[in-house]
């Protein structure tokens, strides 16, 4: 072998140095390629993995408090069952000595496996958004869709995602400088479950520690999950006052402002902002803020300064009004066309929001653009160095990439065609369901022309910083300008134009996982098509069966007062397409609206983080500016609707004693235990839910009690303004 030249030696050195100093420290450099990945313990276990949480996700999609289970809970989960399998699984070999060899039970339960166990999750933890069109058209519309024109468009809008994500990893996967943060922590937990331990004196090992946190959730959610469903939502500051609806407003938290509220119930703390215990102190505390000057600053200012005719409509509403107060008849503005009929809606009036609503589209708006100017002002720099690093065509790899060069690797070829045929299929739907769908062949170009414009540069900014905003803003103004009075065809156009981008987001953020942990890239790609698919039809069959089981599913006005299957996060995403869609932001922000003034929100978020970054730059040494995150603090309340007063201020709490008490004086037992913890209440409140429900509450056996009668707070929805009536409520 020739020697190798110093100057070649120091070339190799610098390669073999990761350009980003968090990988470095947490992502291991070597690889034992002769472990096996694809085994009949990864087939059994991922495929199981992504059934389960396909179907619990989507069974709990509808309820109140929408607890999602992410793949950290069956990446935990499977361990012990893994090993289980290899310590019981046969070693026969069959067809040996033929490219069709296998056995069983290759050996003991690895990395690479568990892995590619955890991929497969990964695809069931991921929500199928496309359910959305589903349910509105189906539960709110009250419209026929057939069941093979909503499995084709949930499909199609997963694996279209898939295509976006294999154009553009060689630019989002290789690079050393595309980092994906959020793949630190689950490199973190791969590393810690396979490390081997010894129970420590007095201690558990993290297998015990989660066995013991999954039976003790389990046991515990049957109180706030059918015995005394009071503990979802403790707002006793109601009780204070049972017939003041001033009282009531400031403490409900499922439809007041919250104060002194809070939820003994790990679905509760968990359901719209994720799991507390993986959000860094930093995030938290701006989500904080953000939080108290929206609900504590602008909501009473704006209500009790009758902005927008506040007081006309509930304090916390995501429903639809008329200028007096009444809740809007939708399906009367709607004609047999499904478009919208201009003749009632003249008649009927003006649709109105609650001015809180109004104020979160607002800071919606304002999100997206301080997404962007944080990024150029305080990374931009950066950005552009990494990224001219990475796209100059003699770049270096580092030490993870060139060990993946033993791999076969995926042909882009592969993805194109995978991409190419998506089209085909996506366009062939709408054009031959348009009756149902509506969207015409150029708005699916259009749509598919955004993600594809936004994926790559989105992608880098997420890459990078861990911050990606959103889209559905601009698919919504968009399509609702261009293809107005149409409201599924705008659902449609969002999904494709936004979500395929999410969702290929998602793909390149697994690709970078695998990666990290020199899985074949060949084998990832079979996990994550095969996950894809079976998700989207675990979700489809899941969401219809319960279409069918559930009497008046999401529809608030037959079920009863206590009823979990309230459907929040749909109906926000029905009034969406009632705004964006069936009447068209031109008839509500535009120029014949009556909330145009919101559209002043871009500017301020555009301002908010020039703001910042000047005073960063006028007192450089107070480090403390430089975590303001205006992204993060404008979009805090991005949740709100359908998420609720209680939910944030039972977050926050566990997040303060998380991410800042138990973090800062024990922090030893943080690093060891605090996402097995995360994961171990997710598991047991979950099977707990699905079990409630298949052995009680589907066969209608309920306990009547006080402690089952809400929170106790039934004048929080009540307007204050003089002359409105409405059901249950006194006459000012």
């Amino acid at each position: 072998m020739e020697e190798i030249s110093d100057m070649e030696a120091v070339e190799l050195e610098v390669v073999e140095e990761c350009p980003v100093k968090q990988v470095e420290l947490t992502v291991s450099k070597t690889d034992d390629p002769t472990l096996p990945a694809v085994t009949f313990r990864m087939w059994v276990l991922g495929l199981g993995a992504c059934v389960i949480l396909s179907f619990v996700n989507q069974f709990f999609w509808y309820r109140k408090m929408p607890l999602s289970i992410t793949s950290i809970s069956a990446m935990i989960a499977v361990v012990p069952l893994g090993h289980l399998m290899a310590r019981t699984l046969p070693h026969r070999v069959f067809f040996k000595n033929t490219r069709w060899e296998f056995t069983l039970n290759p050996g003991p339960f690895n990395m690479k496996e568990h892995v590619l166990i955890t991929i497969f999750a990964n695809s069931g933890a991921g929500t199928v958004y496309a359910t959305h069109i589903l349910s509105a058209v189906k539960l709110y519309y009250k419209r026929k869709l057939t069941f093979l024109p909503a499995l084709l468009v949930m499909l199609t809008t997963q694996i279209l995602g898939f295509g976006w994500a294999g154009i553009f990893r060689k630019y989002l996967v290789e690079p050393g400088e595309m980092w994906w943060p959020s793949n630190l922590v689950m490199v973190s937990l791969f590393r810690a479950l396979h490390e081997k331990e010894k129970r420590p004196k007095g201690g558990t090992t993290l297998n015990q520690f989660f066995l013991l946190v999954l039976t003790s959730s389990f046991a515990y959610y049957v109180l706030p999950g059918y015995l005394f469903s009071t503990l979802t939502s403790f707002s006793w500051v109601c009780w204070l006052a049972p017939k003041s609806i001033l009282v009531q407003q400031l403490g409900s938290g499922l439809q007041g402002l919250g104060i002194g509220s809070f939820g003994n119930d790990w679905a509760t703390i968990s359901s719209y902002l994720g799991s507390p215990l993986a959000s860094p102190w930093f995030a938290t505390a701006n989500i904080a803020v953000g939080f108290f000057l929206v609900m504590y600053v602008m909501t009473p200012l704006t209500y009790w300064f009758d902005v927008y005719k506040a007081k006309n409509f509930p304090i916390y509403s995501s429903e639809l009004y008329k200028s007096n107060g009444e809740s809007y008849d939708i399906l009367s503005i709607v004609n047999p066309m499904f478009h919208l009929d201009k003749n009632v809606y003249e008649q009927n009036g003006r649709v109105h929001l609650s001015t809180f609503f109004a104020m979160t589209y607002g800071l919606g708006f304002a999100t997206l653009t301080a997404t962007i100017f944080h990024v150029l002002l305080f990374d931009g720099r950066d950005l552009w160095r990494q990224t001219k690093s990475a796209f100059k065509g003699n770049k270096k790899i580092d030490i993870h990439t060139k060990l993946m060069k033993k791999y076969n690797f995926v042909p882009t070829w592969w993805f194109v065609v995978i991409l190419m045929l998506n089209i085909a299929l996506v366009l062939f739907t709408c054009e031959y369901y348009n009756e149902s769908l509506q969207l015409p062949w150029w708005g699916v170009l259009l749509a598919c022309a955004i993600a594809f414009f936004f994926t790559l540069p989105i992608g880098i900014i997420a890459a990078t910083t861990n911050q990606a905003p959103g889209l559905n803003i601009i698919t919504e103004y968009v399509i609702g300008y261009m293809y107005p009075e149409r409201p599924v065809a705008n659902m449609c156009f969002k999904v494709y134009g936004y979500i395929s981008m999410t969702q290929a987001l998602t793909f390149i953020s697994d690709f970078k996982l695998g990666h990290y942990m020199k899985i074949p890239p060949r084998s990832m790609f079979m996990a994550q098509v095969v996950g894809t698919v079976v998700a989207v039809l675990v979700y489809t069959v899941t969401a219809w069966w319960l279409m069918e089981e559930i009497p008046h599913l999401c529809d608030t006005s037959l079920l009863p007062p206590d009823s979990p299957w309230t459907c929040p996060m749909d109906r926000v995403f029905f009034d969406a397409s009632v705004i964006w869609g069936l009447v068209g932001p031109l008839r509500i922000f535009g120029v014949e609206g009556e909330y145009g003034n919101v559209n002043w929100f871009f500017f301020g978020g555009a301002v908010a983080p020039l703001l910042v970054w000047l005073t960063h730059k006028a007192f450089p040494n107070k480090q403390w500016i430089r975590l303001i995150h205006m992204p993060v603090l404008l979009g805090s309340t991005s949740m709100m609707p359908p998420a609720t007063a209680v939910n944030f201020t039972s977050w926050l709490i566990v997040g303060f004693l998380s991410g800042f008490v138990v973090f800062k004086y024990r922090p030893d037992w943080w690093k060891r235990y605090n996402y097995v913890l995360s994961g171990g209440l997710d598991a047991g409140t979950a099977f707990m839910t699905v079990l409630l429900f298949l052995t009680l509450q589907s066969k209608n056996i309920d306990l009547q009690w006080w402690g089952n009668n809400g929170e106790g707070c039934p004048l929080a929805a009540c307007p204050t303004a003089k002359g409105v009536m409405a059901d249950g409520c006194p006459v000012t």
